[in-house]
This record gives C-alpha cells, sequence and structure tokens, in this order.
C-alpha cells in the first residue's frame, strides 16, 4: 500500500510541475561506440569517456595526452616560424646593452605578457623598459603616432605582445627611423603583414607551430622559453606559469592543447606565491592560502588587473607586478579592488540603462541583433555589458559609447553565429575594426552609425534563424546518482581545468526526488535536497531563486546538472550545481 501511495504522490507532483517549463532545449548527446573503446583503452567510466569523446578527444593517445599530459609534452619553442630570428636579434640588444621596449596591450593577457617579458630579459641582462597604450586617448595596437614616445625612450628594439600582427603602418615608420620590431601577437592578420624582424604568431597558417590556440602570454612564454635554451641555460621557468595561467585564463583562451597544460601547471604553482605583488593581490581578493581553480583566474584576479586596463589606470597593474615592496602591493592592491568596485557600479548602471531602453522599444521582439549606444556610457567596460545584455535577451548585442563625433562599439555573439562575419560586411562604414567569432570591436562615425544599423538588422534577419535564438543546453550523457563513486570523481577531477573548449561537463538524471523544501540563499540562489537511485546530493541553483517558484519538496523532476566541489577546512566537498530542471514524465 505504502509503495501504491509513493507512485500515486509522484504522479500528482509531475502533474502538479508540468506548468514549470524548462529554461533550455536540452540536446542530449547520443551514445557513441567510440566512447565505449577509449573506456576500455584507457580503463575510464563510460560516462568520462563519453565527455571526452564530446571534446572531440576520439584516440587513446589524444585522450591520455588530455587527461595525464604534463609540462615535458610542451612543443619545442622553435617550430614557431620566426623564432630563430627573434631569438638572434633579441640576444644581440642584450650583449650589445641596446634599449629593448616592450609594447604591450592595456588587458590582462597584455599586461602579464608585459610584465613576462620585462622580468625574464632584465634577467638575461636586458636594458628594457615597457610602454602600454592608454585605452581611451590611444586605442588598441601601435599606431604610428606611437613612434615619437619610443623614440624618445632611445629605444633600438621593439617587441609586441598581445598585439602587432596589424602594425603595418607603425612598422614601416619605424623602419625609416632605424628602429626595429619583432611582433608577438594571437590575433588575426589583416590583408598584410608588417614587415618586422620576425613575427611570432601561431594563428598564421604559416607559422608551423602545431598549437594554433595559445594566448599573447603563451606565445611570450615560448619566446622566453627559446631564450632560456638559446643561451643554455637550464633554470626551471615553471614559476613564470602563474602569470601565463591568469593571462590565458582572463583571454578566455581555448582549455585544449599547451594552454591546458600552462593552466593547470600554473594554477599548481599559485600557492607558492612568493613574489609581494601576486601574494597581495591573491589577498587582496580572499584567496590566500587555498587551493585556486580557473574560476578564482576568471572571477577573481583577471578583474581587478583589468579594471585598471579598462579605467585608464594600466601603470597600476604593471607596479602591482614590478614593485618588491610588500607595504606598496597591497596598497596598490587596494586601488585595484576600488577600480575594480567602480568598474562594477559603472557597469550595473549602463546595462540598467540598456534594458530599459530595449524593453521600453521592444527592440528584442523586433531585431534578431540589439544595436544602441549612449554618450553617456564608458566605452572601457561597455564589452562586458554587452556580454550581459546578450544572455539576457539572447542574441548578438553590439553596444556604443559616443565621444566626440565618433560611435565606439564593442559587440558579443551567441554560440552558433560569427559576429564578426556580420561587421566584417559592413566593414566600408567603420573606420576599424577586429575580433573573431563570438566577440567583436570596431570604431565609425557617428554620422554613419544609422547606417551600420540598417545593414547590420537585414544581414541578421537574413542570417539569423529562429533556431539560433532558442537557448540550448547541450547534455553531455546520463549520469545517475549511483554512479558518482569515488572511483568516478578521481577521473573527472582529470578533466580539469574547464573552459572554451573544454566547459564544464553537463550530465542528465531523470526522476529525481526532492527531498527538501527549496530555500533561497542572499536572495539570489536556490538550495535543496535530492534522492536518486537511493544517493542523496545537495543542489545549489546557482542566480535561479526567483526562476522555479513552484519548485517543492515531492517534486519528480529531470535533472541537468553539472558538478561542483569546494574545500572547507581541508576537506573536500561536493554539491549538484542545477543547469535546468523538468518535470518527470511518470510513466
Amino acid at each position: 500500500m505504502s509503495n501504491q501511495r509513493a507512485r500515486l504522490w509522484k504522479r500528482l507532483s509531475c502533474v502538479k510541475l508540468k506548468s514549470m517549463q524548462s529554461r533550455y532545449k536540452w540536446q542530449i548527446v547520443p551514445s557513441n561506440p567510440e566512447a565505449w573503446i577509449l573506456a576500455q583503452e584507457l580503463n575510464l567510466p563510460n560516462e568520462i569517456a563519453m565527455v571526452l569523446v564530446n571534446r572531440g578527444l576520439r584516440t587513446a593517445e589524444d585522450a591520455s595526452f588530455f587527461l595525464y599530459g604534463g609540462l615535458n609534452e610542451l612543443h619545442d619553442p622553435f617550430l614557431m616560424r620566426g623564432m630563430k630570428e627573434a631569438v638572434e636579434r633579441i640576444l644581440r640588444a642584450i650583449q650589445k646593452k641596446e634599449k629593448i621596449i616592450i609594447f604591450g596591450d592595456y588587458d590582462v593577457d597584455g599586461i602579464l605578457s608585459v610584465v613576462l617579458l620585462v622580468k625574464a630579459l632584465s634577467s638575461l641582462g636586458g636594458q628594457v623598459e615597457y610602454f602600454i597604450p592608454e585605452r581611451m586617448k590611444d586605442g588598441y595596437g601601435l599606431k604610428p603616432h606611437h613612434l615619437e614616445t619610443i623614440l624618445k625612450m632611445k629605444a633600438d628594439l621593439v617587441v609586441s605582445v598581445d598585439c602587432g600582427i596589424k602594425a603595418v603602418d607603425f612598422v614601416r615608420e619605424a623602419r625609416k627611423n632605424g628602429l626595429e620590431v619583432i611582433i608577438t601577437d594571437h590575433h588575426h592578420p589583416g590583408d598584410s603583414l608588417p614587415e618586422a624582424v620576425a613575427i611570432l604568431n601561431p594563428v598564421l597558417e604559416e607559422c608551423g607551430y602545431p598549437d594554433r590556440h595559445l594566448a599573447g602570454v603563451g606565445v611570450a612564454f615560448k619566446l622566453v622559453q627559446a631564450l632560456f635554451r638559446r643561451q643554455g641555460i637550464n633554470q626551471d621557468l615553471s614559476h613564470f606559469l602563474k602569470l601565463v595561467s591568469l593571462g590565458t585564463v582572463a583571454d578566455v583562451a581555448e582549455l585544449k592543447g599547451e594552454n591546458r597544460i600552462l593552466v593547470r601547471e600554473g594554477l599548481k604553482k599559485m600557492k607558492e606565491a612568493r613574489t609581494p605583488g601576486l601574494k597581495s593581490l591573491l589577498e587582496g581578493s580572499g584567496l590566500n592560502n587555498r587551493k585556486l581553480n580557473e574560476i578564482d583566474l576568471g572571477f577573481r584576479l583577471g578583474p581587478r588587473i583589468n579594471a585598471a586596463g579598462r579605467l585608464g589606470m594600466t601603470d597600476i597593474a604593471l607596479q602591482l607586478f614590478f614593485s618588491e615592496s610588500p607595504e606598496e602591493c597591497d596598497s596598490l592592491v587596494k586601488k585595484l579592488n576600488e577600480l575594480n568596485s567602480a568598474r562594477q557600479r559603472i557597469e550595473e548602471k549602463i546595462l540598467r540603462e540598456a534594458v530599459e531602453k530595449i524593453e521600453a522599444r521592444q527592440l528584442h521582439q523586433k531585431y534578431r541583433l540589439l544595436v544602441l549606444g549612449s554618450e553617456n556610457w564608458h566605452r572601457g567596460v561597455i564589452g562586458i555589458v554587452a556580454s550581459r545584455v546578450k544572455e539576457i535577451f539572447y542574441r548578438p548585442v553590439i553596444l556604443f559609447a559616443y565621444e566626440n563625433g565618433q560611435a565606439y562599439g564593442s559587440g558579443r555573439s551567441i554560440p552558433e553565429l560569427s559576429l564578426i562575419d556580420l561587421v566584417s560586411d559592413c566593414s566600408d562604414l567603420c573606420q576599424n575594426f577586429g575580433g573573431h567569432k563570438q566577440a567583436v570591436g570596431c570604431t565609425l562615425s557617428l554620422e554613419r552609425l544609422p547606417d551600420f544599423k540598417d545593414r547590420l538588422n537585414l544581414l541578421a534577419l537574413a542570417r539569423i534563424t529562429d533556431d539560433l535564438l532558442e537557448r540550448k543546453l547541450l547534455i553531455d550523457c546520463r549520469l545517475n546518482f549511483s554512479s558518482i563513486t569515488p572511483s568516478f570523481v578521481e577521473f573527472y577531477s582529470r578533466l580539469l581545468p574547464f573552459g572554451v573548449g573544454n566547459p564544464r561537463p553537463v550530465f542528465m538524471a531523470e526522476e529525481v526526488d526532492v527531498l527538501s523544501e527549496p530555500t533561497v540563499v542572499q536572495n539570489r540562489h536556490l538550495k535543496f535536497w535530492v534522492r536518486q537511485s537511493g544517493r542523496v546530493f545537495e543542489v545549489m541553483a546557482w542566480e535561479k531563486a526567483r526562476v522555479w517558484p513552484d519548485l517543492r519538496r515531492g517534486s519528480c523532476l529531470d535533472l541537468a546538472y553539472s558538478l561542483q566541489f569546494s574545500d572547507y577546512r581541508g576537506k573536500r566537498q561536493m554539491t549538484l550545481a542545477l543547469e535546468d530542471l523538468r518535470p518527470h514524465q511518470a510513466g
């Protein structure tokens, strides 16, 4: 009788929850025979093998490298075209005591590339200084007008980091003035390449380097590897990996291949931070004395450094990493925290205004791509806001800041649409533009903005289908609670770190019972306990406190979830992070 009552209660619960809709269209990856073969070859749980195959790792060799590859498997830096010439020119400059200027970008990747290369060349005896343009005044990259400043610094050699692949005019003018240039970059080129002494860029077809996905700081690290090797110095360079890992994650580089190794090994080194700057940054971010993960890099450390560049105060971040004074570093981190808080307030204000404009004019109902701007918006942060607006309305977004008759734009796209292709088809209206599939930047005169909007809207109408605007959740495989064993968790930890190219796996469990009344945490999150297959877990629904108001104890659900781990007082705890849910349809 009790079993009959339980089944009846489950059916009633399911009927009650039919009005509770899932937020996404679930796409469950079908079973793949390759996963079963991989599981047998490497003695893996079937679900882990399925995740690997879903990431394109179909052979035992590729999967083994992904799971177990270390620093010994890094590629020879001299495989990169231009490396030999770059190394020879830099070593000649060091030998002749020539002035070397490292020219960088103002984002985290660019700042840390500068720090890495300045420290490495200085340790080799180089006479090194750096220059990073001011974001609001100078814009991105090496421009001819920078040449006057660099010549005043009495430079003999300029080495760019995280920029320069389009600096054709700058290099031409530099050569006229007897100044040689080495380009290290990871962005896509324009129609022609600069006539530099050497170009190090794994993206280039002719580069020859096996891994095309290095961040700017990763390319700088390969240059340092090559320099030390050519000098016959066997010094352990792993201490640089702290900078490399932070820059790589902050730049949202793909976490496969070498990036994966560099970030994983860098995270291990983070807890051994000895330089005053990094120690102060960890402490000021509340991250000292604990194991760090990629989320800490991307959402705690990176934004503090990035805030300095976005608000035009890059020197504060640079001083932090070059200072040897703990007291000065603590003061600089305090300033970075203040800048980050200011950046967050500016973002919230812009976000609120953008959402109000969109909803008041029903722009998300009229257009498949959202384009809007204001003279009151800070162009240093509109890219971050565009990303948030994109998530709210789930369509591509380009936001503009208007200054002195110019429109400075930053856009973000949904996964299946290449925004750079759309903007490229409007390039005749732009003064300059650049980016990639998911993110773009562009500048145009304010008077041409209406034409730009009209053409983009026509292109969007033709290329953005209803299906593209439907939120989708890719589920790697089914994973019943009974399969979450200590052995499974051990293999799962080998999948870390997660990021672009290696997203956190999403699993599905069916016919899950809610054991407790959901409680709201910090007015934003939802927490409750669930049971399936005799196993009980805590569920955290982050930022979803108001999404499912009808969720109750006794509900019967299908869960889409990921695994989440935390270390509290030396003890590792696991919860299920809720991605989505739907009522289970009782048979």
